[in-house]
């Protein structure tokens, strides 16, 4: 399988604080990995800034607009929980861009799967609105870009994180073209994803809200997938398969706090007959695209299969 992914020494310029959760550190340890395990057996390729036009699509002039004159700005907050410095309109220009590249990759066929290692994550960013260390929504951004560029019809985004993804949520809640499905824990940040909230218009039913306690397993989460998603993929058989990486569903991680010592996101649920089988079955192109796991060794780990 040839997997192609973006990254860039420039997203670390994105500086939150010593003591914020989402800190360079966490994407440089990434970085070195790759160099130590993985050099020669993925394709990188150069990162380029998405156009205003194609942030536009999701976010509003006035936002985008807000975010440029951050630029002003040795350090400010957007939100309570959202640090930001001079470069980091530019690191989530660039993230947002990545993604878009990605698209590109994979409809050329240049790979058969694509990772964005990015910062700023983006899946609680709103149209007007940054949230949850989101400044642009990444995902959502990239899925409009491969439905105005490839008109692609049937577009499967699974957020995994443990929080739910209510940027994407709320911009294709009405969207048929989208399929959001996001498992979370409920008790945690935004508090949103109700399992009754399936969409709304002709977006209804294309919206999977799962929430977990916190107790699952990696087997109850593995067991929970099975059954859901492959029916779902083999009755929407979408063209496109993002996935909302996060890596916080680990113990470990001070602020996810779940029982699980390897992720949902961890080898365990790729192995054999899991979703990489899911998804070589139904020929999905998918492009993952990293979102914030707060500690290191969760996003990082000393096993490497």
């Amino acid at each position: 399988m040839k997997v192609g992914i973006a990254r860039d020494e420039r997203f670390l310029e994105h500086k939150t604080g010593h003591f914020h959760p989402e800190h360079p550190k966490r994407l440089d340890a990434i970085y070195r990995m790759l160099d130590q395990h993985f050099k020669e057996q993925l394709i990188s390729i150069p990162t380029e800034p998405a156009t205003v036009e194609q942030i536009e699509r999701i976010h509003s002039p006035a936002y985008i607009k807000r975010i440029l004159k951050t630029a002003e700005q040795r350090i400010t907050s957007l939100a309570p929980d959202t640090p930001i410095s001079a470069d980091s309109y530019f690191a989530a220009w660039l993230a947002a861009g990545a993604c878009i590249q990605g698209i590109d990759h994979l409809m050329a066929k240049a790979s058969d799967a694509f990772f964005a290692f990015v910062r700023p994550p983006g899946h609680h960013a709103l149209p007007d609105k940054a949230a949850g260390f989101c400044i642009f929504n990444n995902i959502a951004i990239a899925a409009q870009y491969a439905i105005d560029r490839y008109s692609l019809g049937r577009i499967l985004v699974i957020d995994w994180d443990i929080h739910h993804g209510n940027g994407i949520h709320d911009i294709f809640y009405d969207n048929p073209k989208v399929l959001y499905m996001s498992t979370h824990d409920l008790m945690m940040y935004p508090y949103t994803g109700e399992f009754d909230q399936t969409g709304s218009g002709k977006g209804n039913g294309y919206t999977v809200n799962i929430p977990i306690l916190r107790e699952f397993t990696d087997d109850d989460m593995i067991y929970l997938y099975q059954e859901i998603l492959r029916p779902l993929i083999s009755g929407y058989r979408p063209q496109l398969i993002m996935v909302a990486a996060g890596f916080d569903a680990h113990a470990d991680d001070p602020i996810g706090r779940s029982n699980r010592p390897i992720p949902l996101n961890g080898s365990d649920l790729w192995r054999g007959d899991t979703l990489a089988e899911t998804f070589k079955i139904f020929a999905g192109k998918s492009t993952p695209v990293l979102l914030p796991g707060r500690r290191l060794s969760s996003a990082c780990p000393g096993r490497i299969h």
